[in-house]
């Protein structure tokens, strides 16, 4: 008779092996925090060293001290807090009406090939027109207020959503189809517990990516009409000559398009932490 030792990890072991995972996950997180910090401060110094040597003359590249000084100036006496509430304002509208029909539609016509057939052939030829293309046509119809831009970038948010969404429903596997079939499963039970789950990876793939474009479309569209928002600083102050206000522009735009971008992937993460993957 053969006697199975089992090795029971004594709690205060345990409570040391947590500790040190923990310390080692925030070392690893300090440490690409440093790492992603050089590239940013390296194009400081040479912003700095350009402006101060004049290698570009400082009309068309002020120094970044004199940026911030802008910025603040900006918030402060400019009002810039009611543009850039202006520009989130309408990119979130976009973005929320964009992905509820391009997950709600990608699902129909991933679930049933006669939706695809009704829809497919009129949704790719708009497709391949550009958003800013519809711009002067929407304008003429709903005037150059925020609903003209909410349209179009509602149609940009809209197609990477359903082509993921559609992308994601007839990649799931086959086997797990018929698995569901054995064991007796419901159509909705079907799509909640096997479809959905299968392409969720590749629709928070285009969710992600249409929230960068509604927030770098809207830059556009506001320049090109409107009398508000961040991307109307923009071409205001391009056309003052104003590169220290258009460059304050320029950062923020990048900051807060991070961010998003940052959102969706902690949100990417979080929803599918049952998912293995490929580290790096």
């Amino acid at each position: 008779m053969s006697i199975t030792t089992v090795n029971v990890q004594p709690p205060a072991v345990a409570g040391k092996d947590r500790l040190r995972g923990g310390k080692e996950g925030r070392r690893l997180k300090s440490r690409d925090l440093v790492i992603g910090l050089v590239l940013p401060l390296l194009i400081l110094l040479l912003w700095q060293l350009a402006s101060q040597n004049e290698w570009i003359s400082p009309v068309f590249l002020p120094l970044p001290s004199t940026t911030l000084l802008s910025f603040f100036d900006m918030v402060g006496r400019q009002s810039f807090h009611v543009d850039f509430l202006a520009s989130i304002n309408i990119v979130t509208q976009a973005f929320v009406y964009g992905t509820v029909l391009g997950i709600g539609l990608g699902i129909a016509a991933g679930l049933s090939q006669t939706v695809e057939r009704i829809f497919g052939p009129t949704l790719d030829g708009i497709r391949h027109i550009p958003g800013i293309a519809w711009l002067p046509l929407i304008v003429l119809w709903v005037g150059i207020g925020p609903a003209a831009k909410i349209v179009v970038i509602t149609k940009t948010v809209f197609f990477p959503v359903f082509l993921n969404t559609l992308q994601g429903i007839r990649s799931v596997e086959k086997n797990y189809i018929e698995l569901a079939n054995v064991l007796t499963l419901t159509r909705w039970q079907l799509v909640r517990k096997v479809i959905i789950p299968g392409a969720m990876p590749s629709i928070l793939v285009g969710v992600r990516y249409g929230a960068s474009l509604a927030w770098a479309l809207v830059v556009v569209a506001e320049g090109l009409s409107g009398m508000e928002g961040v991307g109307y600083l923009i071409f205001r102050a391009q056309s003052l000559l104003m590169t220290d206000q258009l460059l304050v522009c320029m950062v923020v735009i990048g900051v807060v398009g991070f961010f998003i971008d940052r959102s969706m992937a902690l949100l990417q993460r979080y929803l599918l932490r049952w998912k293995q993957g490929f580290d790096g």
